[in-house]
């Protein structure tokens, strides 16, 4: 090894060193920017060899010695907990290592820990450990409610990660009042022999009150949530220097008819169309997107700021976004009439919807018309209706939009991408922010134009940027592992429908597009879901599996996600004739990880503060019954998911008393020994709300008593029902193309997510 790589590994091994990423370890060892390039030679040599391997947000940690394992925490009821190691594979439990509360020290759910194997092994050979080392942990910072006993100050932490309450010392602190929500920073993590300490940083407001919830959501999981005075003083500096008479070298489309589609109350307005066919009926697509990164230089306040957050959040009610509103609501917003900085990909496709080439530029565009999606088919079914109202330009525009995007979506299915059938439902707020209801969310052929466009659009960027063999951060969704496949296919031939070409894309399609109606629709959707992995940012060379697309990027929404910010630096360059600034590639893969952490992170806060919400909701309504559908099922019992309100909760096996009941693993089903009934993964049921804890997010639930589901499932599917070629219709796809809309602060605000 060089002396350079003999430092690294010295100060990765020391007893002191807790996690920290490459960036911050140059620092710590006094690199120049002279020495980066060899710093960078050496930690590939490192990783290459498998002497130090990368953690969480592309943290450096020094591989582990035979006997020692590293992983993540997963606390149990018992006070124990599973440490599932960072390189097992997905869903490999028996690989998972089991610590007993008493060698678990203060390691919490969800801490990064090495673990030292023991000799001795459990019932079934599952191996135990003995934690040595907290290595980094998930928070320092919690949220939770205030109490006093004693003449001490104590917080019961939301949650289930701490079974007993934390002490925050003398009563009062931050004039803190009983039954307050409170934000601690924790001094001692509790252990099965010792109390939990913290100090009491802030008060957010009584428990329950309007905004507490979205409080306690914001800060439990440390969403950035304010600007800096600097950030914004650079946003309103952006704001004067705009000056929407100088083109410069852009190219001018103030002329032409362009259109914009949107939720009725969306606020920003990231994306255009313009549509034209030529002599020879190729079809000339541009699609026009908010020119972000004119506005964002890049080190600047604007751009560390966005680096930090990552994406925009979307809450029931509230929006974090990424970047101030005088850039994302004003300056970046294609409103009607205003001439905005564009940044436009033209893709040319033949006269059948094929794509024949694609070009960028920097442009200026001027909307003609804004629409909101229910306008549009209206329009195009009937386009006499708005004569007079809308110009026969637009008009015919809107028609050319429809002709082409159905063409570009049947050519993709027919080629092999997917779609889930899962309708998506959003919840009702009334004025104040009380759940009301629910409703499923309107998506029709106007949502499915923009769809196709944005789809296309992300696909064409990334081809140009790829036959360049520029880096950039791709968005990449993996090949599902081959065993969950299998499974895959096992589940649906105990449902009656024969899935041979397992692996096929076309062949799952296909299936699915022909359960519309049938019971089973449901079970397998959530099946095939749960078969998936999670789509990321990375700069790897590798596919987008459900889009089926070998090069695919993020470019269409850069006010709301940092990656399409950075695709939008490096096609301005290229549009503008000059040699991209390109990154290093640890530095995009470092960004790439910190970039899905962080969309991960936002859609884990809007999941929490609808379970919240919709907890709250129930809270008055325990002893009430509700119509319901499985959502998982495992040994311990099975979730169910309300169809009117969306809240799901548990019912425990134990309160299954009428036989008993077995897991069955393949099937993912409780099945019942005499009776041979079956609870099955997407089943309809009727549930009795038993008890609502919001503190705990627990919703216990029991299944209505001489109303227990007997399955009764189709007979096996015909081979027409298996192959049928409809292209799908609504529900969440793996669609890449358009995130949600930031409208305004209602529960019907969001709109295209993908």
């Amino acid at each position: 090894m060089s002396q350079l790589e003999d430092q690294i590994i010295e100060c990765l091994s020391g007893p002191d060193y807790r996690p920290i990423d490459s960036g911050a370890l140059s620092k710590k060892l006094g690199i120049t920017k002279k020495g980066m390039p060899k710093f960078r030679e050496a930690l590939d040599n490192l990783l290459s060899a498998g002497k130090i391997r990368e953690g969480k947000q592309g943290r450096l940690q020094v591989k582990v010695s035979a006997g020692f394992v590293t992983g993540t925490v997963k606390k149990i009821a018992s006070g124990a907990g599973f440490v599932i190691p960072n390189d097992s594979p997905a869903g490999a439990k028996n690989l998972d290592v089991y610590v007993s509360s008493r060698d678990l020290g203060d390691a919490q759910t969800g801490d990064e820990v090495l673990v030292r194997i023991l000799s001795k092994t459990r019932s079934g050979g599952q191996r135990c450990g003995r934690v040595e080392k907290v290595l980094e942990r998930s928070s320092n910072v919690f949220v939770g409610t205030y109490l006093e006993a004693n003449g001490q100050g104590f917080v019961r932490v939301d949650g289930s990660a701490f079974q007993a309450d934390i002490h925050v010392g003398d009563p009062g602190a931050k004039g803190a009042m009983a039954d307050d929500k409170v934000v601690i920073e924790m001094l001692r993590f509790p252990s099965a022999d010792r109390m939990g300490q913290a100090v009491l940083t802030e008060v957010l407001g009584q428990r329950g009150d309007p905004g507490v919830d979205t409080k306690t959501v914001v800060f439990s999981l440390g969403l950035p949530h304010e600007f800096s005075e600097e950030v914004l003083e650079d946003a309103r500096l952006q704001a004067d220097h705009f000056d929407e008479t100088n083109f410069g070298d852009r190219l001018d489309l103030t002329k032409e008819t362009i259109v914009t589609i949107d939720p009725a109350t969306a606020r920003d307005f990231d994306d255009a169309i313009s549509l034209r066919k030529d002599k020879r009926g190729h079809w000339q697509l541009a699609v026009h997107i908010a020119d972000v990164a004119h506005f964002v230089p890049v080190g600047g306040p604007l751009d560390r700021s966005a680096v930090e957050r990552g994406t925009s959040v979307y809450l029931p009610r509230h929006v974090i976004p990424m970047l101030p509103e005088v850039i994302s609501n004003g300056l970046a917003s294609l409103q009607e009439g205003q001439v905005r900085y564009t940044k436009s990909v033209f893709i040319e496709f033949d006269a059948n919807g094929r794509p024949q080439g694609a070009e960028v530029a920097n442009t200026v565009i001027k909307v003609s018309k804004r629409f909101a999606y229910e306008q549009v088919m209206p329009i195009i079914e009937d386009p006499k209706s708005v004569e007079g109202k809308v110009s026969a330009k637009v008009v015919q525009l809107l028609q050319r939009m429809y002709q082409l995007s159905m063409m570009l979506r049947r050519h993709r299915f027919e080629d092999g991408a997917l779609q889930m059938g899962i309708p998506e439902v959003e919840i009702d707020f009334d004025d104040e922010g009380n759940v009301t209801g629910a409703h499923e969310r309107h998506h029709d052929q106007s949502h499915e134009i923009i769809e196709e466009f944005m789809l296309a659009a992300n696909i064409a960027v990334a081809q140009i940027l790829s036959a360049r063999d520029i880096p950039f951060l791709r968005r990449v969704h993996g090949t599902p592992d081959e065993l969950r496949q299998k499974a895959f296919k096992d589940f649906c031939n105990g449902l009656g429908y024969e899935l041979d070409k397992f692996q096929s894309r076309k062949a799952i399609q296909g299936l699915i597009s022909g359960l519309t109606g049938k019971p089973e629709e449901r079970a397998i959707n959530f099946a095939l879901l749960r078969t998936m992995k999670q789509a990321e940012y990375s700069p790897d060379d590798m596919p987008h599996y459900a889009l089926n697309e070998d090069d695919y990027c993020h470019f269409t929404s850069p006010i709301r996600r940092y990656p399409d910010l950075t695709i939008h630096r490096l096609i301005g360059d290229l549009a503008a004739g000059r040699k991209p600034k390109i990154a290093s590639m640890p530095d995009l893969i470092q960004l790439g990880k910190s970039c899905s952490v962080n969309e991960r992170r936002a859609e884990k806060a809007e999941r929490e503060l609808k379970r919240i919400k919709l907890l709250r909701y129930l809270e008055d309504k325990v002893g009430q019954e509700m119509d319901a559908f499985i959502t998982g099922v495992e040994s311990f019992g099975m979730f169910c998911q309300g169809i009117k309100v969306p809240a799901e909760g548990l019912v425990h096996i134990s309160s299954l008393t009428d036989d008993f009941y077995t897991f069955n693993q393949a099937s993912r089903s409780l099945v019942g020994d005499r009776s041979k009934n079956e609870y099955r993964l997407g089943d309809a049921v009727k549930v009795l709300i038993v008890n609502v804890d919001v503190d705990r997010r627990q919703l216990d639930l029991r299944i209505v008593p001489g109303k227990e589901k007997r399955s009764q499932r189709s007979p096996k599917a015909s081979p027409k029902q298996r192959t049928s070629k409809k292209p799908p219709g609504k529900g969440p796809s793996f669609l890449e193309g358009k995130p949600k809309s930031k409208g305004k602060s209602s529960g019907k605000r969001r709109g295209k997510k993908r």
